[in-house]
């Protein structure tokens, strides 16, 4: 199978070519020529299977370069239990009659990129082998606050690899913070970015789209590559857990085989919502899509209205992760749609010079057909936090609270009640002051202790890499303006 890039699809290559270049070198984005299908016999032989198990065969169905059983050994790795706290990886948790939350945050950094970024390094690594690439990459992320941490322990010390992370300053948690900042290994690097994620995000891009700085780095041994979403090797691997969802439902009994559910996914950069169009697109039952936004409601307003504009104020919420105005893999989707690569480059160019663009009445159409969507404030998730502990003693983040929100206020809208998958995104314990608040409580302690203050009023254990936290000396200190990131770059790479 081939990949081509969104804006222009004679740029074909290999799996193991699109993984380690990561963003195509025209600035779009690579995606499978074909969708690999799934009949209902498929999902329920994967129903019997581990999620290893169940990871291995369905990449294998992307990557034709790799063996299933090189992906399996991939998998063991990545979601067994030196890395995540239960053999599910992904469990199910039923929290009403017709709602199960996937808690996708059982892994090292307790964030649902964990469920890529633990598989990522051994798909590049494996992709340098195959390619013949003798350079060291280095891996360039610009994170909106779980990306960063989930991408320094997937590649910490891993060989033939170093990786330099941008963050926004005071636009994550303190926790999210502590974690990026305190990362261990001798191949890492993280900054803080003056700004908000769009600018790190857009940094990074321009960044890549730099043929002098390629150059120059080819020349010391370096090329660059992403593990944000915008690389296709991010965005595999949770194609998996949204298979996987259907298949516990199976096993469980909450759904009879081909029925169909609902997901609603907390999205910002549109890159875990676009793993589940894949999986639906597969072959899994799946109704809606509900895209479920913050007050950074560029998404609600795209689905709604079919215009993109990321011209309005930017917010900076409680639920960080989500606090994003130029969506990256909303450009796969709309390939996915129009089947034109010209419509894309007229998309994103009218983004670029405009900060805004209007898809065709077809592409919008098929836009609504498949997705339905809304945004929630602080204070409603905060209700909603409160709201779930209280009534169905179900502890959330701030992240899965938007989610459920909306959730609700889809079905009070439409009346549909289908079985619907929340994805969690989250441990509630990275956002503790939020969470806290939420609860009713106003004075918070500083620092790691927030961690036992949230245990102490929920009942709730603190994760144990949450709780490791404690007393660890920050390595990386540094904020720079966001003019001054390919200065990082070649500083990081000397």
């Amino acid at each position: 199978m081939y990949y081509v890039s969104t804006r222009d699809s004679s740029r074909r290559k290999t799996a193991s070519q699109a993984i380690v270049e990561g963003l195509s070198r025209d600035g779009g984005l690579y995606l499978p020529e074909q969708i690999p299908q799934l009949t209902m016999d498929d999902i329920q032989a994967l129903a019997a299977l581990s999620y290893p198990q169940r990871a291995a065969k369905l990449m294998k169905l992307y990557l034709d370069e790799f063996s299933e059983a090189e992906l399996l050994t991939f998998a063991e790795k990545a979601y067994g239990p030196e890395k995540f706290d239960t053999p599910a990886a992904a469990p199910l948790v039923r929290t009403e009659e017709n709602t199960f939350v996937q808690e996708l945050w059982h892994g090292p950094t307790c964030a649902f990129k964990d469920m890529a970024l633990q598989m990522l390094p051994y798909l590049l690594t494996a992709s340098l082998k195959k390619t013949g690439e003798k350079k060291t990459v280095c891996i360039l992320v610009a994170t909106s606050g779980d990306t960063g941490k989930a991408a320094l322990e997937g590649f910490r010390d891993v060989d033939h690899t170093k990786i330099l992370v941008f963050y926004p300053d005071g636009g994550v948690s303190d926790i999210q913070k502590l974690q990026m900042v305190t990362q261990e290994g001798k191949n890492v690097g993280v900054c803080a970015v003056r700004g908000n994620f769009d600018d790190a995000q857009s940094g990074v891009k321009r960044i890549f789209s730099d043929a002098q700085l390629r150059e120059e780095l080819a020349a010391r041994g370096y090329f660059l590559s992403s593990a944000n979403s915008i690389n296709w090797g991010r965005v595999l691997p949770q194609i998996v857990y949204y298979v996987s969802s259907y298949c516990d439902l199976l096993a469980q009994g909450a759904v009879r085989e081909g029925d169909k559910i609902n997901v609603c996914v907390p999205t910002g950069n549109f890159g875990n919502i676009l793993a589940g169009f894949y999986a639906k697109n597969m072959g899994v039952p799946v109704a809606k899509l509900i895209c479920a936004s913050n007050e950074n409601n560029v998404l609600t307003d795209f689905i709604s209205t079919g215009t993109y504009d990321r011209n309005r104020p930017f917010y900076q919420t409680a639920s960080p992760s989500m606090d994003i105005l130029i969506s990256s893999n909303l450009e796969r989707l709309l390939s996915l749609l129009s089947g034109s690569d010209a419509a894309v480059r007229g998309y994103m160019q009218s983004l670029a010079e405009t900060g805004k663009y209007t898809v065709s009445e077809d592409v919008f159409a098929a836009v609504r057909q498949n997705f339905a969507c809304g945004f929630c404030t602080d204070a409603r998730g905060a209700e909603t936090i409160a709201r779930m502990l209280r009534e169905h003693d179900y502890l959330m983040d701030t992240h899965t609270a938007v989610a459920y929100t909306v959730l609700n206020d889809y079905r009070e809208k439409t009346g549909d009640t289908a079985l619907t998958v929340v994805e969690s995104t989250a441990s509630p314990f990275k956002f503790c002051t939020s969470v806290l608040s939420a609860l009713g409580v106003t004075e918070h302690k500083k620092g790691t202790e927030v961690l036992a203050q949230l245990t102490d009023a929920t009942g709730r254990a603190a994760p144990k890499p949450l709780a490791s936290l404690a007393g660890r000396t920050p390595r990386f200190c540094e904020v720079e303006d966001k003019t001054a990131m390919e200065a990082v770059v070649r500083e990081f790479l000397r």
